[in-house]
């Protein structure tokens, strides 16, 4: 079927301006959506929260971009830049707006709800917590959610917040928790890998692969013998070369990984004056970071 110039210029438009807004960690704003629902487009969503929601007090309408979805958890950006965290139940009804999706019911569960889509959510009290009791979308807006998946607060965002910090000099890791570092250590003016490295690196990789939400800061260092210029290079070299196994060895996904850095012969972990202690600042650095903002989710 061919789309008429005005229909497409529209959808990459909105494409256009919704991964401007994933990239740049802004909410989404609120889409315009009513109760003219086509009936045909209800899912059924299976969690582990009550199947039955009557009598439940009604709690209040959500509305912003889906930033981020563990199982049966959703967790919203709102317009003023709070989250909300909302949870699903077999009860849930997902619909869409703009036309049938031609979709099994059980494949439009898992898969229409991404990260990045605007939404509309009505729900009700559960305890301390909130249950959806019905998710509205834009079916445009979905199948762009569904062109740049990972432009959202867990991909884009994530990265070019991650990024900004490291350009700082890593000012603001304390925005990220660390679950795990392995130290690669190199010869003097060397930026080669060797078998064990390599080895440790992919148990690295792997362990970030097993951690929700994880990126990889990587960072190079060198000891104080050399001069400035030339030890900065070599601290970057070694980072890249680092990156580039993780990547291209390892299989560690590229837009999980932060822009590498190298930091010459800054924030030594022993001494210089020492054989054995500038042995020890000669390495790179691989972090395993999860922003705190959905840390545990």
């Amino acid at each position: 079927m061919t789309s008429s110039p005005n229909h497409a210029g529209r959808f990459a438009a909105g494409m256009t301006a919704l991964a401007v807004i994933a990239a740049a960690s802004a909410p989404a704003a609120a889409q315009n959506m009513d109760d003219r629902y086509a009936t045909a487009n209800d899912i059924t969503v299976t969690a582990d929260v009550p199947s039955d929601l009557s009598g439940m007090v009604d709690g209040p309408e959500v509305e912003g971009m889906i930033a981020a979805r563990n199982g049966s958890t959703l967790r919203i950006t709102n317009a003023d830049g709070t989250t909300t965290d909302v949870r699903l139940s077999e009860a849930t009804e997902v619909r869409s707006r703009g036309g049938f999706l031609g979709l099994a019911r059980s494949e439009r569960a898992a898969n229409t709800l991404l990260n990045g889509l605007p939404v509309r959510v009505d729900t009700v009290q559960w305890g301390s917590s909130l249950i959806a009791s019905r998710v509205v979308y834009d079916n445009s807006d979905q199948q762009i959610a569904a062109m740049i998946a990972n432009g959202t607060a867990q991909g884009f965002a994530e990265q070019t917040a991650a990024t900004e910090a490291l350009r700082g000099r890593v000012a603001n890791i304390d925005q990220y928790n660390i679950h795990g570092t392995t130290n690669v250590y190199f010869d003097t003016g060397r930026h080669g890998l060797d078998t064990s490295d390599e080895v440790n690196l992919c148990q690295a990789a792997a362990q970030a692969q097993a951690t929700d939400n994880a990126l990889l800061l990587v960072v190079g260092y060198t000891d104080d013998v050399g001069d400035q210029e030339f030890n900065q290079e070599l601290s970057e070299r070694r980072a890249t070369r680092v990156v580039n196994y993780l990547q291209q060895e390892c299989g560690w996904e590229p837009w999980r990984m932060l822009t590498p850095t190298g930091m010459a012969e800054a924030d030594p972990t022993a001494d210089n004056t020492t054989e054995a202690g500038r042995a020890q600042n000669r390495r790179v650095a691989v972090n395993i970071l999860v922003s705190k903002a959905v840390d545990g989710i």
